[in-house]
């Protein structure tokens, strides 16, 4: 079992990742900048961290085997994150990646199609930088887990396919995913390591 760093595990990723992953026994240090909603369990460390705190936040991640990174790309960059774990030294870094950087079948970015929501383009145009840094980190090693575009809060169902960098999209036309499956494809990535410095996909 993996003892296993959630930054962001207050949020709507961050939480599904944190019970995923103690459903399957491993042990968690949960970190938020407000740990209000994440009561005392077994399983769990609970640290009330600012993730912009250089020190504060390789401290928090010192002695874990991974980090999982669920924070919002628009108020946590690549380097925010890349130096600690380094500096703590953790050798895997996951990520909660965004749909905008994955690739539609004319080999265009999601993100840079017409219709794009206005309102998603800031955090998608992070999560799109934050990949690249991923793309130029030569020590680490580095998972980008990309969602499909719809990131609901349906049931968790532990049916779902992976892609590689293209959009996934169901026959009905619909791409979509639970944040309760995606966590499964992420605990899965931890436990098999099979995209070792790879961008990867979920959906149904």
């Amino acid at each position: 079992m993996s003892k296993i760093a959630i930054i962001g595990a207050t949020g709507r990723a961050g939480s599904q990742l944190l019970e995923e992953a103690l459903r399957r026994g491993h042990s968690v240090v949960a970190i938020a900048r407000n740990t209000d909603a994440l009561p005392a369990r077994d399983g769990v460390s609970v640290k009330q961290v600012d993730a912009l705190n250089a020190e504060a936040l390789q401290q928090a991640v010192s002695g874990c085997d991974v980090v999982i990174s669920a924070a919002h790309f628009a108020t946590l960059p690549a380097a925010a994150v890349l130096g600690p774990v380094k500096k703590a030294g953790v050798k895997r870094l996951l990520v909660v990646g965004g749909a905008g950087s994955l690739l539609l079948p004319d080999g265009s970015r999601v993100i840079d199609s017409q219709g794009f929501p206005a309102e998603y383009k800031a955090e998608a145009s992070a999560g799109a930088e934050f990949l690249e840094a991923l793309r130029q980190e030569r020590e680490l090693d580095w998972t980008f887990l990309s969602p499909s575009a719809e990131f609901v809060e349906t049931e968790r169902t532990g049916t779902f396919r992976l892609g590689q960098d293209h959009l996934l999209v169901s026959a009905e036309g619909r791409s979509w995913i639970s944040f309760a499956d995606y966590a499964i494809a992420m605990i899965d990535e931890v436990e098999k390591h099979q995209h070792p410095r790879q961008r990867f996909t979920v959906g149904y």
